[in-house]
């Protein structure tokens, strides 16, 4: 049935960004804080030697984080191609070449396992030098994502229009979807042209979208009815 289909769908959402929060908060937000010692790449590397384990750990949780933005992609275009197409559609575009782009950066953060593995090949590079590669590389990974935050902000954007104009999801959590693509877009910007005020703080309003949406879609789920309407 079209209506238990719907159901579904939305728990399916509300699942996979319950994972996708979790597994990137963890891989994201608290392994780099265990590990990277900032201005220090001595205390870094050792870090990432001593807890080699939480430090891939860290990067199987963004695989885990990958496989559910994908996923999640297809139930949100399902969900809310009855009120645009094309918008929906862009969305989905957006949210492919987001996870691609964070993907190529996530390079970076694997690259000091590499670094420090201790090659015959890395003997030509002091313990220093490699120390400090190690830390580059791990800057290069923050930076990177912290630039490509705006290919994530902009699908947000379009689905917290799509949303908002739904009839079938709560108006307020569009505009909050919305406010948090915008957080990320300014800070995406702020980063390239005035690195000095781009701040943590512009993306606040994403987790607190995220966190109302996730609960949302567990706990009440869609309009079937209404969704059914948009479907004729």
């Amino acid at each position: 049935m079209p209506g238990a289909s719907a159901r579904s769908y939305a728990r399916i959402a509300g699942v996979l960004f319950l994972m996708s929060a979790l597994a990137g908060g963890f891989g994201e937000i608290f392994v780099p804080l265990q590990l990277v010692v900032s201005g220090d790449a001595a205390a870094t590397a050792r870090n990432i030697v001593d807890s080699n384990l939480l430090f891939r750990l860290g990067f199987a949780s963004y695989l885990v984080e990958a496989l559910c933005d994908i996923s999640l992609t297809l139930v949100l275009y399902v969900l809310l191609r009855p009120v645009h197409r094309h918008l929906a559609l862009l969305a989905v575009f957006f949210r492919i070449l987001s996870t691609a782009t964070f993907a190529m950066t996530e390079l970076f953060y694997v690259a000091p396992a590499l670094i420090l593995g201790g090659a015959d090949y890395l003997r030509a590079f002091s313990p220093d030098q490699l120390n400090s590669l190690a830390l580059l590389s791990l800057r290069f990974y923050a930076y990177g994502s912290g630039l490509f935050m705006v290919f994530y902000g902009v699908p947000s954007i379009v689905l917290g229009y799509l949303m908002f104009r739904s009839g079938y999801f709560p108006k307020f959590l569009g505009v909050l979807l919305a406010l948090g693509g915008l957080g990320f877009v300014a800070s995406s910007f702020l980063l390239i042209l005035a690195p000095a005020y781009a701040s943590f703080v512009l993306i606040l309003p994403t987790a607190l979208a995220g966190l109302a949406l996730t609960l949302w879609l567990l706990i009440r789920g869609v309009d079937v009815a209404k969704w059914e309407e948009k479907q004729r």
